[in-house]
């Protein structure tokens, strides 16, 4: 199994590109996750660097000339790790370790690390586990260079199977392993949703780092992990609670992020059966950060791929207290008013407007808003437990008759 380890601060250099699908702010923003991506496993970002390219180098991802600039930055100062955006291909990572001669990564490869770093339970350690033997697996070769110079000849015939092939069965055969025990895991949680009898379930979902564990909290008064970091959360968590006299379950979840590699999305899917089995999502976004809006879009195209769309949904604009519009001077008539400029009510009158009452303003960590949050969530599960328990209505009051 994964074992934890303490990760001293490493010199990180972060390499991005720029193409005609990725322009320069495009690409900024995804440094800066990246960076945030590289706080959480535990480097320090001491320089970035960026090209532009029409497409990436197929040997080396970026140009040779700007090659030569990182290697003469790593060797003068002592860089233990190169953190590329984009997912490197086995021949790519080769040739550029070769080049630098430092540990290479790229961005599947990080979250892999970050994710084996938060796992707790056996199941999620599991996942991971399964996720980094796949990522492993093509990559092989390259890895294990003391194998190139295998050689034939008198004493080297015979049947049998040469070094590498002995390590992808290896691989291969713990992978199928690892898929076996998930499946008998998945049956122990089917098992254990299905005890939870008829009781209403509502997911918190979001992108990673939006306040979803603080606003689980608050609202079942646990002692859930939440940290200022990406994927504090890996483990799926359930709390009964309670608003006026009215049980349901809520369950937190692993947050999503933007270019998640398709065999974590592959192994994790077992994990958002919460998700794929709620009756109501609470959809928390983190309105103070900038690209708010691009990260909804990545959230609803995970919740399509897992069959979660059309489940009702309640949208939660969170961290109103951090929330800062960017000065504007309206005297000055060059500079057109952008969304940046907006402040919360006029966001409110935008494309929110159209969500109606399922759309929520608050502040989980100075709870703000949280009275008018209750009797949003609590009109929502009681029409559904209503339909279910139709000879109870009279035991649950409406909105206004809560405490």
């Amino acid at each position: 199994m994964l074992e934890k380890k303490d990760i001293n601060l490493e010199k990180v250099v972060l390499i991005g590109i720029v193409t005609k699908d990725q322009d320069e702010q495009t690409s900024k923003e995804y440094l800066d996750e990246l960076e945030f991506l590289t706080f959480t496993a535990g480097g320090e970002v001491v320089k970035r660097f960026t090209q532009k390219l029409d497409m990436p180098n197929p040997k080396t991802f970026i140009g040779s000339g700007k090659m030569n600039d990182v290697q003469n930055f790593v060797k003068e100062n002592e860089i233990g790790t190169v953190i590329f955006d984009d997912e490197l291909s086995p021949a790519q990572e080769r040739n550029i370790s070769k080049i630098l001669n430092c540990k290479i990564l790229d961005r599947t490869n990080l979250i892999l690390d970050i994710f084996a770093q938060r796992a707790q339970t056996s199941y999620a350690r599991t996942q991971v586990e399964l996720a980094q033997c796949q990522y492993l697996l093509p990559r092989l070769k390259g890895m294990w260079t003391h194998l190139e110079r295998q050689k034939g000849g008198i004493g080297m015939r015979g049947p049998g199977e040469t070094e590498i092939e002995t390590d992808r069965r290896i691989v291969r055969d713990k992978i199928s392993l690892l898929k076996k025990k998930i499946k008998t895991i998945d049956k122990q949680m089917a098992v254990q949703r299905g005890n939870r009898g008829k009781l209403v379930r509502v997911a918190l979902v979001g992108y990673t780092n939006v306040g979803k564990s603080t606003l689980m909290n608050v609202i079942s008064k646990s002692e859930v992990f939440a940290e200022n970091k990406l994927f504090a959360t890996l483990d799926t968590t359930v709390r009964k609670v309670v608003i006026g006299n009215l049980p349901f379950l809520v369950s937190d979840t692993v947050g999503f992020i933007r270019k998640l590699p398709t065999q974590l999305v592959e192994s994790f899917k077992s994990t958002l059966d919460e998700v794929r089995e709620a009756d109501l999502l609470l959809h928390v976004v983190d309105i103070s950060h900038s690209n708010f809006e691009e990260h909804i879009e990545s959230v609803n195209q995970i919740l399509d791929e897992i069959e979660s769309k059309d489940t009702p949904t309640i949208m939660v604009f969170n961290k109103i207290d951090a929330y800062e519009a960017e000065p504007y001077d309206e005297e000055d008539l060059i500079i057109e008013r952008t969304p940046a400029n907006y402040s919360i009510n006029e966001w409110e009158q935008t494309w929110m407007s159209k969500i109606g009452d399922n759309a929520l303003f608050i502040s989980a960590l100075n709870k703000e808003n949280l009275d008018e949050f209750r009797k949003r969530v609590y009109k929502e599960v009681r029409e559904i437990h209503v339909t279910r328990f139709p000879y109870n209505q009279f035991l649950y009051p409406d909105v206004e008759g809560i405490q």
